[in-house]
């Protein structure tokens, strides 16, 4: 009974402190914006720790960790260039990634020693599961900034060919480059958020100061998206070479649409392969026990009695 009162307990604190980050990050801002009449298109501003309140208290813990947790420069180098690709672009973002790992592997250790009893009286069982709740809160959330990382990449592909289509008609409009991306990021901003914000930093480093082959160069080495790399590369040799930008990009942009239809065929031919599997060890023994199963109870009731009298009678 006790250890389900403690599952039971740790649930309900998980739940309430998601609901509450939920609440003060997601909820309570989105209704201040739309008291505001939605978020500036200038870049983001910066948080201002004082509002966040209690919470700031639990960052700053989770982020001191993260500064104790042992770490090399290589290691942290992958880290943030995941997260920036994730889309968390701030300076503490890294120390509170670490800190995290570290408390999620402290609490399924602690979690596994608690209920190693309940779950099995093997002595290296109990040895082992503890060590394998470590490993798994320790490297679990890398697995969940992969995935973050792999979904805002597909959002950015998927938003691409209406970007270019948007760069173009403000191109052609008579719009230069720089203001077509500037009106571009603002247009996108509901329907494509992700590459929305990723022309916006582009436009706000090009005022900076910035070259332009930097600033896309910089955008394509950011997201890590293939195809946001190619963009970039055609971008940038239509500039060196003084051709129609237009062109290229509507170019670009039939060449993108082309091969996403070529990879939807792809994925639809390989349905077939794919189904072979799942019908030969799922639906083929459901369907000869359906088919076969009743001339096997036959069996098993006329067949084997009337053999056993036989051997009974020699």
């Amino acid at each position: 009974m006790a250890p389900i009162l403690i599952s039971i307990f740790v649930f309900a604190g998980l739940l309430a402190f998601i609901l509450y980050l939920g609440y003060r990050f997601y909820a309570r801002p989105g209704r201040v914006y739309e008291q505001l009449g939605g978020p500036v298109s200038l870049g983001m501003p910066p948080v201002d720790r004082t509002e966040v309140g209690e919470l700031n208290v639990v960052v700053t813990l989770v982020e001191q960790l993260g500064h104790v947790v042992p770490i090399s420069d290589e290691d942290i180098s992958v880290v943030r260039r995941d997260l920036i690709a994730a889309g968390y672009r701030s300076d503490n973002a890294v120390w509170i990634y670490f800190g995290l790992r570290a408390i999620a592997a402290v609490v399924l250790v602690g979690l596994a020693l608690v209920f190693r009893t309940s779950i099995t009286s093997n002595p290296i069982l109990s040895i082992v599961i503890p060590v394998a709740a470590g490993f798994a809160g320790w490297f679990g959330p890398s697995f969940v900034l992969d995935y973050l990382v792999g979904a805002r990449q597909e959002r950015i592909r998927e938003g691409l060919p209406d970007t270019l289509d948007l760069i173009v008609v403000c191109v052609e409009a008579g719009l230069a480059l720089d203001q077509a991306m500037q009106h571009v990021s603002r247009e996108l901003m509901d329907v494509h958020p992700d590459i929305s914000r990723e022309i916006e930093i582009v436009n706000l480093e090009i005022r900076g100061g910035k070259r332009r082959a930097e600033a896309l160069r910089a955008l394509a080495d950011r997201t890590g998206e293939a195809e946001l790399s190619k963009l970039v590369a055609v971008m940038i040799q239509t500039d060196r070479f003084g051709t129609s930008i237009a062109d290229s990009l509507r170019t670009h942009s039939d060449f993108m649409r082309v091969r996403r239809r070529q990879e939807a065929e792809e994925r639809a031919a390989k349905v077939g392969v794919k189904l072979v599997f799942p019908i030969f060890f799922l639906v083929l023994p459901a369907m000869l026990i359906v088919v076969a199963g009743p001339g096997l109870l036959q069996v098993f009731k006329y067949l084997f009695p009337m053999m056993k009298g036989f051997h009974a009678g020699r």
